[in-house]
């Protein structure tokens, strides 16, 4: 599938913080292709948010782990329907643009969020 992002790297940046945030999506079995927005900001004190989902306003977490496994997206959880996302743009750049401008994360460092 065009513009996917094998799990374990996006879970390693997601996790890390770095060059992340503004992440647009969609799902490839849903006929509108409704566009959802998640990402990290380290400033805050639950750095982790998804906007545009199902869950009225977005929501906000304390780590990646649990907004991975939120079950916020028609009753499912990212981690379970991360085969039907097709990324749209992440720092507001189309994907394979992102993938060959920005540092990535080789390893699993947490987001500082509360420094």
């Amino acid at each position: 599938m065009k513009n996917q992002m094998d799990w374990e790297f996006f879970f390693r940046q997601l996790t890390a913080g770095m060059n992340i945030d503004e992440t647009c999506f969609y799902f490839s079995d849903d006929p509108n292709e409704e566009e959802h927005y998640l990402g990290c900001l380290p400033q805050y004190d639950k750095p982790y948010w998804v906007g545009y989902c199902d869950v009225d306003g977005g929501c906000e977490f304390d780590t990646a782990e649990e907004l991975v496994q939120a079950k916020i997206f028609n009753g499912k959880s990212l981690k379970e329907r991360w085969s039907r996302v097709v990324i749209c743009s992440i720092e507001g750049l189309g994907y394979e643009y992102w993938l060959s401008s920005f540092d990535h994360v080789p390893t699993e460092p947490e987001c500082n969020s509360k420094s």
